[in-house]
């Protein structure tokens, strides 16, 4: 069996780019929404974690056709 190790590191880059970029969205939009997500996702806000949920898909979407 051989190892690839090279589709194994881009794997992790990738992983590691597409993460970064889902935190870093996730802190502009607190910082462009006046309203405290973590919050209303602790008094379990079933709105805001649509929001947020759709804020992630979009982002892995637009990942996942860049890495394509």
């Amino acid at each position: 069996m051989n190892i690839n190790w090279i589709e194994i590191l881009n794997t992790i880059i990738y992983g590691t780019i597409g993460l970064a970029l889902m935190f870093i969205t996730t802190f502009l939009f607190d910082l462009a929404v006046p309203y405290d997500f973590n919050k209303e996702l602790k008094e379990k806000n079933v709105g805001a974690g649509f929001i947020m949920a759709g804020i992630y898909i979009s982002v892995a979407l637009i990942v996942s056709t860049v890495i394509k």
